[in-house]
């Protein structure tokens, strides 16, 4: 009989994923980087690094995890193709169409942030404030507000999920929880 592969947790790597791609693009929008670095890096962080969490999530069982990180890693990829086809000529974005995506996102967000209350406090801040992050882009897009306010509420998003990472790390090094998420039972 063979013997059965034991899979380490992948939400240290798709938090990572999605939190410093997150925090990068939120430096764009507050105007601290003006080149395009977020959304091409974009394509492998917060894309591919988190569809290979959500297909090891699923190898082990846990939906949410699948459903999140494939979810929001196609998200990073969509976005970034989204600007290069425009960077590129070959697509005019409207703003109308992106304010939308946000809100659809804003969406499923919302649904996986009632879903994350029982895995930890920490998951429910990072997608609360996701939740939030959507309704601002979506409002910035709709020309309601400027891209900073979304950038700073972004930030703090961002930084939830690093430090949702690195507690997942740390955790598995050191065989307790060194960085308290306010795990529910």
């Amino acid at each position: 009989m063979a013997e059965e592969v034991k899979w380490g947790n992948p939400g240290a790597l798709g938090l990572a994923g999605f939190g410093f791609n997150t925090i990068l693009l939120q430096l764009h929008n507050i105007g601290a980087i003006s080149n395009v670095e977020p959304l091409l890096y974009g394509f492998f962080w917060g894309g591919l690094a988190q569809i290979i969490a959500g297909i090891i999530d699923g190898r082990r069982g846990d939906t949410f995890g699948l459903t999140a990180f494939t979810s929001y890693g196609v998200f990073w990829i969509g976005l970034s193709f989204m600007f290069l086809m425009e960077w590129l000529g070959v697509v005019t974005l409207s703003a109308t169409g992106l304010a939308w995506t946000f809100i659809l996102w804003g969406i499923f967000t919302a649904y996986m942030t009632i879903s994350a209350i029982k895995i930890s406090k920490v998951h429910v801040f990072v997608f609360a404030t996701l939740v939030i992050l959507f309704g601002l882009l979506a409002a910035h897009f709709f020309g309601a507000i400027p891209a900073k306010v979304a950038g700073v509420e972004g930030i703090i998003c961002g930084a939830a999920a690093v430090y949702a990472s690195a507690a997942v790390v740390l955790n598995a090094m050191y065989g307790r929880w060194v960085l308290p998420i306010g795990l529910h039972s």
